[in-house]
C-alpha cells in the first residue's frame, strides 16, 4: 500500500496540476528528491522505503509524479524526457529551493544527470539507480526505431504490468535530442551509481560509459551481480539507504 496522506498539487501554469510529498528534514543536510522511472510514480517500493529511511535519519525528501503519472494530471501520451524533466524542476525549485541530492530510477538516473547539469552547485551529490541515460538510442532495436518514426509510437510487451509499454515519436525525439554520453557529462559533485548485472533491460557496462563521461572525480558504481532492473528487493534496498547514508555523511 502506497502514502495515502494527499499529495501537493502544484499548477505549472497551463492548468496541469503536478503531484509531490515533501517530507521536511530536521537536519541542515541538502534535500533528498527521489526521481521515478518511466511509467512509474512516487509510490514505488523504492521511494517509499527512502521516504521511511529519511524520516527516521531526519533529512528532507521530496517526491513528485512526472505530468501523466501516478496523482499528477496530463495525459502520458503526450510526455517527453524534456517536459518531465521541467516538471521535476518546477517541483524542485518551489518544494526544495535549496542544496539537493537527486536519487533517479532507471530514466529517472537520466533526469537526475541532466537536472544537475542544469543546476550546478546546488546538486551536491547524485545517485543513480539503474541509471538509464539515452535509453533512446541504445534501448531499441532498428526496426523498433523505424516504426516508431513511420507510426507515431511503439507499444512492447512489459515485465511491470499488464499493460503494453508505450513509447512515443515525441518522447523518443526528446530523448535523442538530450543524450549525454557522446561528449563530457559536466558535473563535479559525488556520484553513485547502483547497477545490477542481471538487468535485462539498462546493460550493466551502461553504468561503465556514465562514469567514464563524468566530470567528477569522486563516482563509485556499485555493481550487484544478481540484481535486476527493479533493485527493490530488501537487500537492494538497504544498499541503497547505506549507500545514501555515505553520502549524506560527507556533506
Amino acid at each position: 500500500m502506497g502514502d495515502l496522506t494527499p499529495p501537493i498539487l502544484m499548477d505549472r501554469g497551463d492548468g496541469v496540476h503536478l503531484a509531490a510529498r515533501l517530507r521536511a528534514g530536521a537536519s541542515v543536510k541538502p534535500t533528498l528528491v527521489f526521481l521515478p522511472g518511466y511509467a512509474s510514480d512516487m509510490q514505488g517500493s523504492k521511494a517509499l522505503a527512502l521516504d521511511a529511511w529519511a524520516a527516521e535519519q531526519g533529512y528532507g525528501l521530496l517526491r513528485l509524479d512526472y505530468s501523466g503519472c501516478g496523482e499528477s494530471q496530463g495525459r502520458f501520451a503526450e510526455g517527453t524526457l524534456a517536459q518531465w524533466r521541467d516538471d521535476a524542476r518546477y517541483v524542485i525549485d518551489h518544494l526544495a529551493p535549496g542544496p539537493l541530492v537527486l536519487i533517479g530510477s532507471s530514466m529517472g538516473g537520466w533526469i537526475a544527470l541532466l537536472l544537475a547539469c542544469a543546476l550546478g552547485h546546488r546538486v551536491k551529490g547524485l545517485i543513480g539507480i539503474a541509471a538509464a541515460p539515452d535509453f533512446t538510442s541504445w534501448g531499441f532495436t532498428d526496426s523498433e526505431k523505424a516504426e516508431i518514426v513511420q507510426t507515431g509510437h511503439l507499444l512492447r510487451p512489459s515485465d511491470y504490468g499488464p499493460e503494453p509499454m508505450l513509447t512515443t515519436h515525441a518522447f523518443w525525439q526528446s530523448g535523442q535530442d538530450l543524450r549525454l554520453l557522446e561528449t563530457p557529462i559536466l558535473i563535479d559533485c559525488p556520484v553513485r551509481l547502483l547497477q545490477g548485472q542481471m538487468d535485462p533491460d539498462v546493460p550493466w557496462d551502461l553504468a561503465l560509459r556514465i562514469s567514464a563521461q563524468l566530470r567528477s572525480a569522486d563516482v563509485q558504481l556499485h555493481f550487484i551481480k544478481d540484481g535486476d532492473h527493479r533493485l527493490s528487493r530488501d537487500a537492494d534496498i538497504t544498499l541503497l539507504t547505506d549507500v545514501t547514508a555515505r553520502l549524506m555523511e560527507t556533506l
